[in-house]
């Protein structure tokens, strides 16, 4: 055998047993008359030792010709570590080692495989087969199989089955942009790789399946961002005869024993908030609640004054940033080079300095006195020694960038800390978004969602101010999880296409299939989807989700490490009847 114990598993019990281990060389130390190799696995170090008094002149050449990396097989017996080492498990043995045999030799790595490492980013993903070697990698790794087992756990205890649904699908013109696959088979017919099962699970719900979930991975050709892959996993989820608080309860719970059982942390029911709340406590549909910060309104105490910046605009808004004050004018200036960045997009800023005596001093002093700016302080909770940031302009935009100025400060103040988690239900969505460059209502979420009950007929008069039976689930921040109870019936379905601008003729070529299966019995349902990644970063302490994924694409969606997408043959080209202009 290969070997009879793991490198984490030796400990001062087992001392004078004769073990067999393998594993990778992390370091040696040669020091000629004795040479000490750590041996390395994925459970732990394990220290050999070779002395030329103890160990055999061919196994003391084998050990000095050892190179990092190298693949190796010891036997060896167990012994008494003289100097101790108490930072890993093993530090109080070593291995007297009586045979070595090489089972591969290994190139230089062309950076440090330990926890600190010299390797940037690119080359580690390069590399990346050699990057998971490294504890930080390699336990983020394990981290996600806990949590994904976690999952599976409670939903099938709750009665959930999991069951695949296909990656080749039909291409739908509906949200982002899909990743085609040619069929050879069908000359002129493509695939797409599927941006979620959104309409298969619905059918498994006509199919009486009654609960489904399924761990899966989805598709999406999109502009990517810092923080975005063009593959990632879904926990998707729908059940039947429920409504929108089973969802919620059955979800939550979910998500309450992923974070007692993977964070060990409790968590009480969790707060609900309408999409409008969220929009005018915090500017945007994902809020994080662990700090306060939340906007002050002040357009009743603004806007009655001659500063015609706060007069001509839609909305007056601030927030009031703890022990702000303490900033000097210099950061002051700072920041407001902050909000007026392209990426922010802010014309400018006004500010209140809150002294601890009571009074206030702002840029603004020549248009309003001191009763004014205690106005400003009581409608955004300021305090003494605190700062006012104070924003205006169109309401959609203002609160946008406002948003960002109150992640920034939380940033900036340590507020956002990742041992705390707070969950938030956001609720009673708009059913569909006006988009300025089609001139057309979309869906929020997607065209299945269903309105809430007594709205489809606001759908003719006032299509803006119907919502959604739909929720999503924030956690720090980050939407973690969304979902709807779905449309059931096919008359109701063929309105909402309508609605949103497609013809019977497209409707039924891109979603026949759906509403033909409504026609046969289709139960009342709804789910939701998790984003696992997402999830599982944030439960591991960050929000950077590459790190928890085994093979990520970098940053513009390629995979450096098997040189990815790539051109292909022009003879698959030709069975695949395509034709393409290749570089020479």
């Amino acid at each position: 055998m290969y070997r009879t114990h793991s490198n984490g598993e030796l400990r001062d019990k087992n001392i004078n047993t004769q073990v067999t281990l393998s594993g990778w060389v992390q370091k040696i130390r040669d020091k000629g008359f004795m040479v000490w190799v750590d041996l390395r696995d994925r459970y732990g170090i394990t220290q050999l030792i070779f002395d030329e008094e103890r160990t055999p002149k061919e196994v003391m050449d084998k050990a000095s010709k050892l190179g990092r990396e190298f693949v190796i097989q010891v036997t060896g017996t167990v012994i008494e570590r003289e100097s101790k080492n108490p930072n890993i498990p093993t530090g109080d043995i070593e291995i007297l080692v009586s045979e070595v045999t090489v089972l591969n030799t290994s190139l230089t790595p062309p950076f440090t495989i330990e926890d600190k490492t010299d390797g940037g980013d690119d080359l580690r993903m390069k590399y990346r087969y050699l990057d998971i070697r490294r504890n930080p990698v390699r336990n983020k790794l394990v981290f996600r199989h806990k949590v994904t087992m976690a999952v599976r756990n409670y939903l099938s205890e709750k009665d959930f089955v999991e069951v695949e649904t296909p990656y080749l699908i039909k291409s739908t013109p509906e949200g982002a942009r899909d990743f085609v696959v040619p069929s050879r088979m069908n000359e002129g017919q493509f695939y797409a790789l599927p941006q979620s099962p959104q309409t298969f699970k619905q059918l498994l719900m006509v199919g009486g399946m009654d609960k489904y979930f399924q761990i899966v991975k989805c598709f999406r050709d999109e502009d990517l961002r810092a923080d975005r892959q063009p593959e990632f996993t879904q926990i998707d989820c729908e059940m039947t005869f429920v409504e929108q608080e089973d969802i919620l309860n059955t979800f939550e719970g979910l998500t309450r024993h992923l974070l007692k059982e993977i964070n060990n942390v409790e968590i009480g029911d969790f707060p609900r908030m309408t999409y409008d709340e969220a929009m005018r406590r915090y500017g945007n549909d994902k809020p994080d609640i662990r700090f306060g910060m939340e906007f002050g309104e002040l357009n009743a105490v603004a806007q009655h004054k001659d500063f015609n910046v706060f007069n001509k605009a839609e909305l007056v808004a601030g927030i009031a940033v703890p022990g702000g004050n303490s900033y000097s004018r210099k950061e002051i200036d700072k920041l407001i080079d902050w909000v007026k960045r392209p990426q922010v997009g802010a014309m400018g800023m006004v500010y209140v300095r809150c002294n601890d005596d009571g009074s206030y001093k702002s840029s603004v002093d020549k248009f309003y006195d001191q009763d004014d700016l205690a106005k400003w302080a009581e409608a955004t909770g300021a305090k003494a020694g605190d700062l006012i940031c104070v924003l205006s302009g169109e309401m959609n935009k203002t609160r946008t960038q406002l948003s960002a100025l109150r992640m920034e400060m939380a940033e900036r103040l340590n507020l956002r800390k990742a041992d705390e988690f707070a969950p938030l239900w956001v609720i009673d969505f708009p059913l569909l978004e006006w988009d300025e460059e089609t001139e057309r209502y979309h869906a929020m979420h997607h065209p299945f969602t269903s309105p809430k009950p007594g709205q489809m007929e606001l759908l003719k008069t006032n299509p803006g101010a119907v919502k959604a039976n739909a929720y999503d689930l924030v956690l720090n921040g980050n939407e973690i999880g969304g979902g709807s109870i779905r449309i059931h019936d096919k008359e109701t379905q063929s309105k909402m296409f309508d609605y949103l601008g497609f013809t019977p003729e497209e409707a039924k070529a891109q979603f026949g299939f759906l509403m033909d299966a409504f026609q046969y019995g289709a139960p009342p349902h709804g789910g939701i989807a998790f984003g696992l990644d997402r999830l599982v970063a944030i439960l591991g302490g960050q929000e950077t989700i590459r790190d928890f994924i085994a093979f990520p694409k970098n940053n513009a969606g390629r995979d450096v490490m098997i040189d990815a997408p790539a051109p292909i043959d022009k003879e698959q080209l030709k069975e695949l009847n395509l034709s393409l202009t290749l570089k020479p």
